[in-house]
């Protein structure tokens, strides 16, 4: 009995003294492959510890990262020995903003110093103070670089409607808030527009947006793809919609209209395109050319079935055949069959 007993403790003892078993070798690989952490050196800690002892005054702005978010506030890492704290009423003055809904954890936040002790040890900050600082700024590089930005309209004032940029008030005017004339400005309320800085002015705190100006030139580019792909040649039907002492303008449909010169609305020689057109007539028109975006169209091409040959070009194709032009009786008469 007691030889088996001791059997059974070498075995344990060996057991023991072997490495685990890992058939997969995922231990091994697993380790090999995790990256390495970072290991904080002592430059590192000192500068954290100069950082977290730095002097804070009223007034200074500060970049922190949200650390929570609650509906009455907002707490930030400051990396200082306390954290900055932002109440609900001081992150934003735009009425539609929601702490919960516009702010995470994990999010920069530049914000002013209110207080540097609140009463419970943590820094009061303003988020709305220093957008009105650090946010004029930023219109001014808006407007100059033309920048597109997504705007929401929170309510409608005398002439137009009020949406925020960068946490200032910023006025949509009534004329600038489509392409076409609006009648019931409350409909864009709780709509978000693409819109441009046209007016920036930090004295009188005047900020002036235009979703116009967006919609024309999306429309422009739509026209333009539309003109690029009519091919020169082909035969449309239009209507005229204006007449010109140089030509008509055609409506061409889809938004797009192009010019008939004079010398192209017919085969005889006319003074005026209203003597021949008027107004609201249907007619039938060849694309000469697109060139810089504008169509110029022919009616005199259509009427002869070929493209039309400039006058210029006929009489120096007859110079270049080596035949004279003879202006005789006799040059004139030739050809008249009595």
């Amino acid at each position: 009995m007691e030889t088996e007993i001791k059997n059974n403790i070498t075995e344990v003892e060996e057991a023991a003294e072997k490495p685990a078993e890992n058939p997969a070798g995922e231990g091994t690989a697993a380790a090999s492959n995790a990256p390495a952490e970072p290991v904080e050196t002592m430059a590192d800690y000192d500068k954290e510890l100069e950082a977290s002892f730095r002097k804070i005054n009223e007034g200074d702005i500060l970049s922190g990262t949200v650390i929570h978010v609650s509906e009455e506030e907002v707490t930030l890492d400051l990396n200082y020995y306390a954290p900055g704290v932002i109440k609900a009423a001081d992150m934003s003055k735009d009425p539609s903003f929601s702490l919960v809904n516009d702010v995470h954890v994990g999010d920069k936040i530049e914000a002013t110093v209110i207080k540097r002790d609140d009463g419970a040890g943590n820094i009061l900050l303003s988020c709305a103070e220093a957008k009105e600082v650090l946010g004029w700024d930023k219109l001014n590089t808006y407007l100059e670089e033309k920048a597109i930005l997504p705007v929401k309209v929170s309510e409608v004032v005398n002439k137009g409607v009020v949406g925020y940029l960068e946490g200032i008030r910023g006025f949509i005017p009534a004329s600038h808030l489509a392409l076409s004339y609006v009648e019931d400005l409350s409909t864009f309320v709780g709509q978000t527009l693409d819109v441009r800085v046209i007016t920036v002015e930090k004295e009188k705190k005047k900020l002036v947006l235009s979703a116009r100006d967006v919609l024309k030139e999306r429309e422009a580019e739509k026209m333009n793809q539309k003109i690029a792909m009519m091919a020169p040649g082909t035969v449309l039907e239009g209507k005229v919609e204006s007449l010109m002492p140089y030509g008509a303008f055609v409506d061409l449909g889809g938004g797009l209209s192009g010019l008939v010169h004079i010398s192209q609305i017919s085969q005889k020689r006319i003074k005026n395109p209203s003597e021949v057109l008027k107004e609201g007539d249907t007619v039938k028109v060849k694309v000469l050319n697109t060139n810089n975006n504008k169509i110029s169209l022919s009616m005199k091409a259509v009427e002869e079935n070929s493209e039309p040959e400039p006058i210029e070009e006929k009489v120096a194709a007859q110079y270049s055949s080596g035949k004279s032009v003879g202006t005789s009786l006799g040059d004139l008469l030739k050809g008249l069959k009595l």
